[in-house]
């Protein structure tokens, strides 16, 4: 285990890092915040479900106790340690065979009660022998059922009730009233017995756990993920030579040399050499950036075709790469689950079925006498009462809208994202690979003293053998138009700049305006060349050809390149104010391009020359009042925005960290998939409301009747199946859900 780094002291105050080792729900990760802030000293705590972590902080001078905080979690029914808040280990996602085993073998018990069921309900009587129902019912009840009645156990000890005290309660009442009904029925006769009722719930509940815990380790791969973005070696300038030294061993001040197509591995300023950088998965720019000396330079960026040799300046936990990484770990930390409407009744139905039950027995012991019936009685009450329908109608209303979602490409991660996602009023839109195509394309073009196939020809000859996004664009552009590329020769990589090359005995320049003035081309020329493809939003070339008496370059053209809208955007906005939701703009790129972007699809707002911590700060701006707000991103720099927001649509398109930081994934990288995605949000909540009170309504009229003594056990277990058949049935309806752009079609 890593050595724990000390708290620092003084005025700011301390903080300490612990792996919480037992929860199983948000309310676990509650009673763990609330033990710790008992704890003297203790100013916040912050527990992250998904990570297992907790991160405490102390109050400036107060020396922080370790010892009493890890004995505060084991008190409220946790296990705890302590671990390095500089590097806290981002555990590889369990290996759950052992699980999907276990699942698998209740499933198969559970078989033969369900063709059982099936049978019952289509009036035949048919019923297993009491034993083999036994046999297969116990290792579900009490092995599976473990971890509900440890769970049921710790949410008593904290005096709140959740679904796992209603699990234990109804699957046990359930158990024991057919033991009951075993032990007392006359010798040769064969009662009716409850044991398909705890088998069935146990599995089912215990599948939908077991799809919660896979969902919450995606947060883990998404930090795991930014974390491999961070080179583990590079080549620090040290006692006169450059060596490879881990990046860990990098200090403040250290130059360090990047080579093309190298990642940059310390935030920091070129001191020589020239070249452009890649920082699109970092900053959401489009387009690489030329950086020359006295330029900053970030961790993660790729390095183009230049060697750049940099001055390090931030290192480890200061760099923007760590700070994005942080900002996910918050952001998932910080969010306030929404509880459960279940959970929330649960707390009250509970104790009033308790109440209800022992009423019932208490009444006929008392009242009329009758023990025997007092129990009958009060375990039907529970039996009705069992949560059959409560625990199906989330998961099965979730799971039928998840499939249909995932159908028509969208996936949803978890419950809490369709839980979210029903209520957005505000939909924020990164630009590049969101709303536009997320690489460049050639887009303009002016030729002068040759014809614009000439100059696409001559120029794709130059960047034949680039790995430059803006090359791709030539070469693209010239494959369209059918125009072979010149051959050309003595190619030379102006790092920053652009390139060099002969063609048919004519010395050629390719690159930015920079080059071109530096060729000595005459400043008006240049100006009229620039205006004939200039744009919002638009990066420019220029193709000169030089002179070898040193005369100034001649200029032949002019290329201008943009990042195409996706043609599905426009299409996507509308279907949003269609639906009264606002749209708004979120995007690295400058003021100019975002802007003629928002223009052509008619987005509402803008807010351009973001930073991954300042699209933070803006969705907590619009989060305002009682605004839920989505956020649609794709980009690595995008994953604290997608964590942040009130509900994360991931592009499929896009980085495997936003996918994993985001609940929703978009998988055939169309926005219009986001109106559906919320569609399809809103229609499946208002199936689990629906659900809810079908579950609700069978409790309410079936538990006054089962006191009286009206219902009998056979009844109370119909009532069950009827309510479960109910829940059930009206969840499928959503499997006949469509996108209205696919509804639209003939």
């Amino acid at each position: 285990m890593a050595t724990p780094r000390p708290c620092e002291g003084g005025a700011e105050g301390g903080e300490l890092a612990l792996e919480i080792g037992g929860m199983s729900c948000a309310t676990c990760a509650g009673r763990v915040e609330r033990a710790l802030k008992t704890v003297p000293g203790v100013a916040q705590a912050e527990v992250n479900l998904a990570s297992e972590h907790a991160r405490v902080r102390f109050q400036p001078g107060r020396k922080p106790q370790a010892a009493a905080l890890i004995e505060a979690v084991d008190e409220a029914g946790y296990e705890a340690r302590l671990i390095d808040i500089a590097h806290p280990p981002a555990a590889e996602p369990p290996n759950d065979r052992a699980e999907r085993v276990k699942l698998a073998l209740a499933g198969l018990a559970c078989l033969p009660f369900i063709a059982q069921m099936a049978l019952q309900l289509a009036g035949q009587h048919a019923m297993l022998p009491a034993w083999l129902q036994l046999l297969l019912a116990a290792p579900i009840q009490f092995g599976l059922g473990a971890r509900f009645y440890g769970a049921a156990w710790r949410a008593l000890r904290a005096g709140t009730g959740n679904m796992d005290l209603l699990v234990s309660i109804g699957t046990s009442a359930a158990f024991g009233l057919s033991l009951y009904l075993m032990a007392t029925a006359p010798a040769g006769a064969m009662p009716h017995l409850y044991f398909e009722a705890s088998a069935l719930v146990v599995t089912l509940v215990r599948l939908g756990k077991w799809l919660e815990g896979r969902a919450k380790r995606r947060t883990l791969a998404a930090i795991r993920a930014l974390t491999a973005l961070r080179p583990e070696t590079a080549r620090v300038w040290r006692d006169g030579a450059f060596i490879e030294l881990p990046a860990t061993a990098i200090h403040l001040g250290d130059r360090v040399q990047v080579r093309p197509g190298e990642r940059v591995p310390v935030d920091g300023v070129v001191i020589e050499g020239a070249s452009s950088l890649d920082q699109s998965l970092l900053t959401g720019e489009s387009l690489p950036v030329a950086r020359h000396e006295g330029d900053e330079v970030a961790t993660g960026a790729i390095n183009g075709e230049g060697v750049l040799l940099i001055e390090t300046r931030r290192v480890g936990a200061e760099t923007l790469l760590a700070r994005i990484i942080r900002l996910v770990e918050s952001a998932e930390a910080g969010k306030a689950p929404i509880e459960r409407l279940v959970d929330r009744i649960s707390a009250v139905f509970v104790p009033i079925v308790l109440a209800l039950g022992l009423a019932t027995f208490l009444g006929w012991w008392w009242g009329a006498g009758d023990m025997v019936a007092g129990i009958v009685n009060a375990v039907t009450v529970l039996v009705i009462a069992c949560p059959c329908a409560l625990g199906l109608a989330t998961p099965t209303a979730v799971v039928v809208g998840s499939g249909a979602g995932a159908r028509h490409g969208i996936l949803i991660r978890d419950g809490e994202a369709l839980e979210r996602a029903h209520a957005v009023t505000t939909v924020a839109f990164d630009k590049t690979g969101t709303l536009t195509e997320g690489r460049p394309e050639l887009v303009g073009l002016a030729a002068f003293g040759i014809d614009e196939t000439s100059l696409l020809r001559l120029a794709a000859g130059l960047q034949a053998s680039s790995q430059h996004p803006l090359a791709h664009a030539v070469i693209a552009a010239a494959e369209r138009r059918r125009i072979a590329a010149a051959p050309a020769t003595d190619l030379k990589a102006l790092p920053g700049r652009g390139i060099a090359g002969t063609i048919e005995g004519t010395a050629l320049l390719l690159g930015s305006p920079r080059l071109m003035r530096e060729s000595g081309i005459a400043e008006a020329t240049f100006e009229k060349a620039l205006a004939s493809v200039a744009g919002p939003g638009r990066s420019t070339a220029f193709l000169a050809q030089t002179a070898a008496d040193g005369r100034p370059a001649a200029l032949l053209g002019a290329l201008a390149f943009a990042d195409p809208v996706r043609p599905e955007a426009r299409d996507a906005v509308a279907a949003l104010k269609r639906a009264g939701i606002e749209t708004v703009m979120l995007t690295g790129d400058g003021a100019a391009a975002a802007e003629a972007v928002a223009a052509t699809l008619g987005i509402d707002r803008v807010e351009a020359g973001l930073l991954p911590a300042d699209k933070v700060a803006a969705l907590a701006r619009l989060k305002g009042g009682s605004r839920v707000v989505a956020m649609v991103g794709d980009g690595i720099n995008d994953a604290p925005a997608l964590a942040a927001a009130d509900i994360g649509l991931a592009m499929a398109s896009g980085s495997d960290i936003a996918l994993n930081a985001a609940g929703v994934t978009l998988m055939r990288g169309d926005p219009r998939l986001a109106a559906s995605a919320i569609a399809l949000s809103r229609r499946t909540y208002a199936k689990i409301r629906q659900n809810l009170f079908w579950a609700f309504i069978y409790n309410l009229l079936g538990i006054p009747l089962a006191a009286l003594g009206l219902l009998s056990p056979v009844a109370a277990g119909a009532a069950m199946a009827l309510s479960s058949v109910s829940v059930v049935a009206n969840a499928l309806m959503l499997g006949r859900w469509r996108p209205a752009s696919e509804e639209q079609r003939p």
